[in-house]
Formats: C-alpha cells, structure tokens, sequence
C-alpha cells in the first residue's frame, strides 16, 4: 500500500509521534499529509494534520462516513469514535 491508496474515510495506524499504534480516521487528504480524528481526543473540527509517510494504510474504509465527509453531510465525533471502536475490537 502506498500514499495513493489513503482516501477520505480510510482508517490508518500511527507509525510516529506520541499518538504512535493509534487508529484514526482520514477527514481530508493534501499534498503528503492527511488530517486525521479519532472522535475523542482528536475532533473533528480540530483534526491532526500528519505526514503520510507517518501511517500506515489498514485497508480499510468506512464508506458510510467517507460519503457523508464528502457530501458535506454532518458527522458526528460519536461516529467516528464508535466505529474507531469497532474497528479496534474486530482486530484484535
């Protein structure tokens, strides 16, 4: 997987940084950075904004949420951290 395959809605892990073997969700992508929420600490009206050569892909997006992040729908942080929390148990 490389940098081209992460789109809104893709759930990626944190390679680096304090939030480091964190899950979060992708809200938009820029030139070689992603900004990311996780419905808790990370917010999405505040998301952090990472390098994309600091998360690894999980090969997972949550269409739900990325048609409505597109669409200019509201998403709630609840949603995301919810499905952040599905996603965790399902993996482990």
């Amino acid at each position: 997987m490389n940098e081209y395959d992460i789109r809104v809605g893709s759930v990626v892990l944190s390679t680096q940084g304090r939030d480091k073997g964190m899950y979060f969700l992708v809200v938009s992508v820029g030139k070689g950075f992603v900004f990311l929420a996780d419905g808790g600490m990370r917010k999405l009206n505040a998301p952090k904004k990472k390098n994309v050569k600091h998360v690894s892909f999980s090969g997972v997006v949550l269409e739900a949420i990325a048609e409505k992040l597109t669409t200019g729908k509201k998403v709630f942080d609840s949603e995301v951290k919810s499905a952040l929390r599905q996603f965790n148990q399902q993996n482990k």
